[in-house]
């Protein structure tokens, strides 16, 4: 599960968008331990990389990273327990990326009713 948040600017249009990555549906269960944290903060990560493995007393499981991009924090260490939505890391992804601002992204120049785009003044 991740949540998205995206920042722009109109100088270079570079966007930056920060996924908060959270422990996904693991069915039924509650305080499943973290044994094995795989990132650094700092780290740059491809998409699908294993992020950290948690471990039931069914399964271990591995929660992948949604997209490329680099660890800005983590939220976890190897002894902790989770249970499903709680937040693991923030991974900022740089660049162009389609699901900011559903892949559209609109700078407005300020309208001026005196001066129509596309208009001469009259004069």
């Amino acid at each position: 599960m991740a949540e998205q948040s995206c920042r722009g600017t109109a100088e270079g249009i570079k966007l930056t968008q920060i996924e908060e990555i959270r422990v996904p549906d693991i069915g039924d269960f509650e305080n499943i331990p973290v044994i094995e944290v795989l990132v650094a903060v700092g780290d740059s990560v491809s998409a699908e990389q294993s992020l950290v493995t948690l471990e039931s007393d069914k399964a271990s499981m591995d929660v992948p990273a949604p997209s490329a991009g680099v660890i800005k924090s983590l939220n976890v260490a190897v002894g902790d327990e989770v249970s499903e939505g709680a937040l693991i890391l923030s991974l900022e992804i740089n660049g162009k990326h389609d699901s900011c601002h559903g892949g559209r992204v609109k700078f407005h120049r300020p309208y001026s009713s005196a001066h129509p785009i596309g208009r001469g003044t009259g004069a």
